[in-house]
C-alpha cells in the first residue's frame, strides 16, 4: 500500500469511527434528556427503558388514566433530578455547547456564578408529562418563558394541566416548571392533538 493510499485509509478509518461514536453519543444523549440511561459497554448494569415505562428515579403523578376521562382540570406532574450526566449528553446531541452550561470557570464570572442548565433540557420534561397522558400525544405548538435557572443537580417538576377543550382532538394546557422549592421557572402553555393510541406490543 502506497503512502498516499495509507494516508487516506488511516483518514476514513478515523472519520469512520468518529462517525459511529458520535451517533451513539447522539444517541446516549437523546436518550438522557428524558431521564433514560443508556447501557454502555462499561456499565452494563444500567436500567433499560421500554416503551410506556418509568425509571426509578421518576416521580409520576396523574389525575386520570384512561382517554376518554381527559378533562379540564387533568393533571400531570413528572419529577425527575437534572444530572452532570443529562447536560452532556444534552450537548451532545443538540450541538449546544454553550460554556455557560459545560465550563464550571467560565460560568463562575457570568451572572449566573456558576453552570445552568440549557432551557431545552429543563422544557423537555415538559414533554415527559405529556407523554404521560393517556392517547397518542401530538404537539402542536409550546410558548414558553424562562423565569430562573436550573442548576445542575435541582430536582424539577414538570406540571402540565388541561385548561381548554377544543372538542376535536385538540387541547390547549398550561405547561410550568418548578424547582424543589416550588419556584416556577419555566412557564407557558402547549396546544396538542391526543388521538386513542394504539396498543403497545
Amino acid at each position: 500500500m502506497s503512502s498516499t493510499s495509507y494516508s487516506l485509509f488511516n483518514t476514513w478509518s478515523r472519520t469512520s469511527e468518529h462517525l459511529f461514536n458520535s451517533v451513539l453519543a447522539a444517541n446516549r444523549a437523546a436518550a438522557a434528556a428524558f431521564g433514560v440511561p443508556m447501557s454502555d459497554p462499561g456499565n452494563a448494569s444500567e436500567a433499560r427503558i421500554t416503551a410506556g415505562s418509568d425509571l426509578e428515579e421518576w416521580d409520576v403523578e396523574r389525575s386520570t388514566r384512561t382517554r376518554g376521562d381527559l378533562s379540564v382540570g387533568d393533571r400531570i406532574e413528572f419529577a425527575k433530578t437534572i444530572t452532570e450526566r443529562d447536560v452532556e449528553q444534552f450537548a451532545a446531541v443538540s450541538g449546544d455547547t454553550n460554556p455557560i452550561h459545560l465550563d464550571e470557570n467560565y460560568a463562575d464570572d457570568t451572572r449566573f456564578g456558576g453552570r445552568i442548565v440549557h432551557g431545552m433540557l429543563v422544557t423537555g420534561l415538559i414533554s415527559a408529562a405529556l407523554a404521560r397522558l393517556p392517547g397518542n400525544v401530538i404537539y402542536l405548538s409550546q410558548d414558553v418563558q424562562f423565569l430562573k435557572p436550573v442548576r445542575i443537580g435541582d430536582r424539577v417538576t414538570a406540571e402540565v394541566e388541561i385548561a381548554e377543550d377544543f372538542d376535536d382532538e385538540r387541547f390547549r394546557l398550561v405547561t410550568r416548571v418548578l424547582d424543589a422549592d416550588g419556584d416556577l421557572v419555566v412557564d407557558g402553555e402547549a396546544v396538542v392533538l391526543i388521538d386513542d393510541a394504539p396498543a403497545l406490543d
